[in-house]
């Protein structure tokens, strides 16, 4: 997976709706890749006097447990009916579940979340395991948002990447090249432009023909190399006066895939989990990456 380093493709999974869509997605990903898929759920077990009778708390830590690996194993049967053939591990991990997926990103190529959860992974969309994972997480992470298409049809919707020419942006068109590269897609690369201190009054004078000129250039120049690199990949380039939340969004309905750097400047600025990436995730009608660039030793 060239936008990715070595690793297996980890999804948080508890029982809700939003997480077996993030398996599904994850599997289909998992076998498009030839990467391992490996599921975890976490459990924060009370006390064994925690109920104020030793015997009530060792029954209810060994019910929970027990219910947590009826949901992976649940979970492992519905990855391996999705993408048969792919290399499928489960564990059940004790720890808070923010913290659990951020260490799992260390070893991961790739941790995929639902847009919102139960149990161990309450609140997964823009709650604290969201955020601390598109924030601080060592690897990309996709978090599984909007209507799927089912896993075995061709889906020939395209791939939308935000561009500004951050390091960060940079790692996101490397993500999004490779993911349009493998499902045979279009990219979509927008860049917005919109200067927040220009004083109203100047409006009607600027020439703002010139200024789209000069954006589209430089969109250009930020694409520049990436065609040779990925000679199949068609890219639409997309320049917008406009934020750039609110273009993405509205470029997510027609697609399967949209892809943020973890920060940006200019266009693109704040997006580390900031209005920008706060708005896209909670906003997109597709799943949304947030990709970031390797760690320097990576």
């Amino acid at each position: 997976m060239n936008a990715m380093h070595a690793g297996p493709i980890v999804v948080g999974v508890d029982d809700s709706e939003p997480a077996r869509d993030a398996v599904r997605w994850a599997a289909a990903e998992a076998a498009r890749v030839h990467a391992p898929l490996r599921l975890v759920s976490s459990l924060v077990l009370p006390s064994a006097h925690h109920l104020g009778n030793p015997g009530m708390g060792t029954t209810y830590q060994l019910r929970m447990t027990e219910a947590a690996h009826a949901v992976l194993n649940a979970a492992v049967g519905l990855a391996e009916r999705t993408a048969p053939g792919v290399a499928v591990e489960s564990e059940l991990l004790t720890g808070f579940p923010d913290q659990v997926l951020l260490d799992e990103s260390r070893r991961a190529s790739l941790v995929v979340v639902g847009s919102r959860g139960l149990g161990g992974f309450t609140g997964l969309l823009l709650g604290s395991v969201a955020v601390a994972l598109a924030s601080r997480g060592t690897c990309p992470v996709v978090v599984v948002r909007g209507t799927s298409v089912p896993t075995e049809l061709p889906d020939a919707r395209p791939v939308v990447v935000g561009v500004d020419g951050s390091p960060t942006s940079e790692a996101a068109l490397a993500f999004a090249f490779d993911a349009a590269s493998r499902r045979g897609v279009p990219l979509v690369a927008v860049h917005t432009w919109l200067d927040d201190m220009l004083d109203p009054t100047l409006a009607p004078v600027i020439d703002w023909t010139t200024i789209e000129t000069d954006e589209r250039a430089l969109l250009g120049e930020r694409l520049a190399g990436w065609g040779a690199k990925f000679p199949d990949v068609e890219v639409r380039r997309l320049v917008v006066r406009d934020r750039p939340a609110r273009t993405l969004v509205d470029e997510s309905v027609g697609a399967q895939l949209v892809v943020v750097g973890s920060r940006g400047r200019g266009g693109m600025r704040g997006l580390v989990m900031g209005s920008v990436a706060q708005a896209v995730l909670r906003h997109s009608h597709c799943p949304v990456a947030v990709a970031r660039p390797p760690a320097p030793d990576a």
